[in-house]
């Protein structure tokens, strides 16, 4: 009980001092007494009130009023100016380098083909460096694209509660190096990758570098053009809140726009698409990137995840991301440590994301009945409970209390 106190205490402290709180209330289902602790933002994002507005509004008035002349009045338009706002309040991207279309997967295989085609031409670079530790996703592309191509995988080793480094990377990479596809912030540990220092190891060596930024995006700051990266994608239904199965952005940097071949030609990609043209003649810019009709649902959702991102600022967000999850460490230390919990995340808040995982043989069980609680972190294989902290919709009250719940949950699934 004094531990659980001085916890108390100290989410108490850290939440009426937390600058970002007020917004907190803006996210639908913030004061549900029905889920104490919803601790899984970095798998679905809370919605936004406003943007069941906004939908309700796009359906009444839009849809309903304007029907098929909304596409010439502004929806086609829209991939392309949500991508701009993504890329100057998140992505660090000047305009006309990032839109939002297709799924994640369908994203990363458009981006990795390309790459292969524009710098494997000789021959010579016929290898694709990824780490064993990626999403499975981002695998399970790569193996396809390296089987379709005739290429080789190059595997990078990451520690268990970290990730990859430039000097793994470097040892990696080389003249037979393509393309090298890892994730900025990793799906399980939370391990945040140094970028730019990657990104210049590949570069030295002749290859080109995809980011998938799925974990970061609106939790971690993100500079793609400082850091010379050459593409990147990730999705917007965890830190970017628009909602389940909401479409992925991809970024292509400027410079690789006019040698971009699109892998899955379709008709909005082309540069007169209502031209109905015999052959495929890509559209210039960014738009080359599209394949097929906007899902248009999906777009509008993350407008007012973005804008309230660009209302708080991305290095408030990352600040308090870093307290939250400093403050998980803590009460991990004082409470899920003595039960046999192993930290499975980097301890130094500067190398981790916005979530954490603990390591526990009973996590899926443990998991199961949390969730029937109201209590929601989410398991991961093979045995860790992983904490999201969406830092604009969590509280520091929220995080204590889900994090009482796992111990209490340990404690009793222990006992015969």
């Amino acid at each position: 009980m004094e531990t659980t106190s001085r916890l108390s205490v100290r989410a108490r402290e850290l939440d009426s001092a937390d600058p970002l709180a007020g917004l907190r209330k803006r996210f639908l289902g913030h004061d549900d007494a029905g889920v104490p602790a919803y601790l899984d933002g970095n798998s679905l994002g809370r919605p936004l009130a406003a943007t069941l507005e906004r939908l309700n509004d796009f359906v009444r008035h839009q849809w309903g009023g304007r029907l098929i002349r909304g596409w010439d009045e502004g929806w086609l338009a829209l991939p392309r100016q949500i991508g701009d706002q993504l890329g100057e309040h998140v992505l660090g991207a000047a305009a006309g380098q990032c839109v939002v279309a297709d799924s994640t997967t369908v994203l990363l295989y458009k981006l990795a083909r390309a790459a292969v085609a524009a710098v494997s031409g000789d021959g010579v670079r016929n290898e694709i460096v990824l780490d064993r530790d990626n999403f499975p996703t981002d695998r399970y592309v790569m193996e396809g694209i390296a089987a379709e191509c005739g290429m080789t995988l190059r595997w990078v080793e990451a520690e268990y509660d970290g990730g990859v480094t430039p000097e793994a990377v470097a040892s990696a990479v080389g003249p037979q190096t393509a393309l090298v596809v890892l994730s900025h912030v990793a799906y399980r540990s939370g391990f945040a990758a140094d970028v730019p220092a990657i990104t210049d190891v590949v570069h030295r060596a002749g290859g080109r570098v995809l980011w998938d930024l799925c974990h970061s995006a609106g939790s971690v700051p993100a500079e793609l053009d400082a850091w010379n990266v050459d593409y990147a994608a990730g999705c917007s239904y965890k830190y970017l809140n628009g909602g389940p199965g909401a479409p992925a952005w991809a970024y292509v940097a400027s410079r690789h726009l006019a040698d971009f071949n699109q892998p899955i030609r379709g008709w909005l990609g082309a540069g007169d698409p209502f031209g109905m043209g015999r052959e495929f003649v890509p559209a210039a810019g960014i738009q080359r990137v599209v394949s097929g009709t906007p899902p248009i649902l999906g777009v509008l959702a993350m407008q007012d995840m973005i804008g309230l991102i660009a209302e708080a600022g991305m290095d408030a967000v990352r600040q308090k991301s870093v307290q939250l999850t400093s403050f998980a460490v803590e009460a991990f230390d004082e409470l899920l440590a003595p039960l046999g919990g192993v930290l499975a995340s980097p301890r130094d808040p500067a190398l981790r994301g916005s979530h954490i995982t603990i390591d526990h043989p009973l996590s899926r069980d443990v998991t199961a009945r949390l969730w029937e609680q109201g209590v929601i972190p989410d398991y991961r294989n093979p045995n860790g409970i992983r904490l999201g902290l969406s830092p604009l919709s969590t509280s520091f009250e929220e995080t204590r209390t889900g994090i009482e719940a796992v111990a209490a949950g340990l404690g009793a699934t222990a006992r015969p």
